[in-house]
């Protein structure tokens, strides 16, 4: 496969403050971030005209689930265009709250947890071809995705009375098991269900649970990045040594406390290895291949491989300023270790536990990474302006056929119905479009339905 489809499905927390003495309750406050969404789509699960599904979530969580990309800058692109629609939203909601006479500022935050202890993920899901072998690729990926957060993890502060602890990855301590077909039930590193989302025949859907939620545009890249490249090397054929863990669910927590990588998990050959080890190891297989694959041609796969490699070496040397603007773990870090020190705070301190939610604050001008960015003390990636389009124009894939329908059909005030492959039109004639190549962005059945409804056809309903 030279290209890959892939995407990333966000889960965000929701929350509010309010002036007076009446209050709601944060599920009360998602219903009405989506009054806006269910007054245009008649539903709380709509597809976007750039291609991508929002909808609220189990527990009352609005997700957005990025367009179909084949480019990993758009989809850094697309997943924040996704934050400049959830907040768009936010703000609608303290409209509608103030007309109805509640003082409120609604957050909209882009994390993992909240403060009663429930987490919400960020999935990724990267399209693979149904002739590999899971079983081949999974030995690999799991260690892999169980030491990712070394230089992937979103960070938090963990406080429990008067202990703080600091760890490295938000969503590790909420995974149950290696591989599941479940997903909130069990809440597994790697879903099974087998929901391609394309030609069952051809492709299969790799769902990966176990990814932070990362405000860092260049975190965002390194975790999507690295995982598309070592899913290529795994695909090509490398040999890669045995790395399966004996224990994923206790490794993933060990290396989750351990900001060092040394800490030693058990393998199921027997020994030990640390995270280090692991990711220097399928660091160094991945670069092989892409060098030999001509991959290194590409600036965003030179970037990826750059950043991982200098943010082990950053890790390993304890040298982590050589990464403090670029890895979303160390920039949190960085910034409670100065705030506390300037302010002699206790590391329990609520100033910083507030501190830290800020930082997932997805407000362009309250959110701390968003504040970091224009000082440029968090690098980033994707322009303004590709992100800003993002949010009305869909990648150049299947979200493009989708996306064009889903504009004409709204424009024009025609009852429809979307999924990830069928596009429906809900006149007399119930006109269907079965769209299975996520790499298609031409399709003269979509085009035709397009033309149909611009040409006034059928009957309104």
């Amino acid at each position: 496969m030279k290209q890959r489809v892939m995407g990333v499905e966000t889960e965000f927390g929701v929350n509010a403050t309010f002036t007076g003495t009446a209050r709601l309750s944060p599920e009360e406050v998602s219903r009405y971030l989506f009054r806006k969404v269910v007054a245009w789509g008649r539903s709380s699960n709509v597809f976007l005209g750039n291609g991508s599904r929002l909808y609220l979530d189990v527990g009352s969580h609005p997700e957005y689930a990025t367009a179909e990309c084949t480019d990993l800058l758009d989809l850094v692109a697309h997943d924040r265009a996704g934050e400049i629609i959830v907040q768009d939203l936010a703000h609608d909601a303290e409209q509608r709250l103030a007309e109805e006479g509640f003082g409120a500022v609604v957050y909209v935050l882009k994390n993992n947890v909240d403060s009663r202890g429930n987490s919400y993920g960020s999935h990724e899901n990267y399209l693979i071809e149904r002739r590999t072998r899971m079983e081949r690729i999974t030995e690999t990926l799991v260690p892999f995705l169980v030491t990712r957060q070394l230089v992937t993890g979103a960070g938090r502060l963990h406080v429990t009375e008067q202990r703080a602890t600091y760890l490295v990855s938000q969503r590790a301590d909420h995974m149950w098991e290696d591989l599941s077909s479940a997903t909130t039930r069990s809440r597994p590193i790697i879903n099974t269900r087998d929901e391609p989302h394309a030609d069952p025949e051809r492709h299969r859907r790799l769902h990966v649970i176990v990814g932070d939620s990362t405000m860092s545009q260049t975190t965002t890249l390194l975790r999507l990045g690295t995982t598309h490249l070592v899913l290529q090397m795994l695909e090509a054929g490398t040999v890669v040594p045995d790395l399966v863990l004996a224990n994923p669910m206790q490794a993933i927590r060990d290396i989750s406390r351990d900001p060092t990588g040394r800490v030693p998990v058990r393998l199921r050959r027997g020994g030990t290895a640390t995270a280090l080890e692991i990711q220097e190891e399928l660091l160094g297989l991945t670069t092989r291949y892409a060098e030999g694959a001509g991959l290194t041609e590409h600036p965003a796969y030179r970037d990826v491989l750059e950043l991982w490699e200098r943010g082990l070496h950053a890790i390993a040397t304890e040298r982590l300023d050589l990464v403090d603007t670029e890895i979303e773990w160390v920039m949190k870090k960085k910034l409670l270790d100065s705030y506390a020190a300037r302010h002699d705070l206790d590391p329990w301190d609520s100033r910083l536990q507030q501190l830290d939610l800020a930082w997932h604050d997805i407000h362009p001008s309250r959110g701390l990474v968003r504040i970091m960015e224009r000082s440029g003390a968090a690098r980033t990636v994707v322009e303004p302006e590709r992100i800003t389009a993002a949010t009305t124009t869909p990648p150049p894939t299947r979200a493009r056929l989708r996306g064009d329908f889903v504009r004409t059909a709204s424009e024009h005030r025609r009852d429809f119905t979307v999924d990830w492959v069928h596009l429906k039109l809900n006149d007399a004639a119930q006109r269907t479009v079965i769209c299975k190549d996520p790499f298609a962005d031409e399709d003269p059945r979509v085009e035709a339905l397009i033309e149909h409804i611009r040409g006034g056809g059928g009957a309104h309903t």
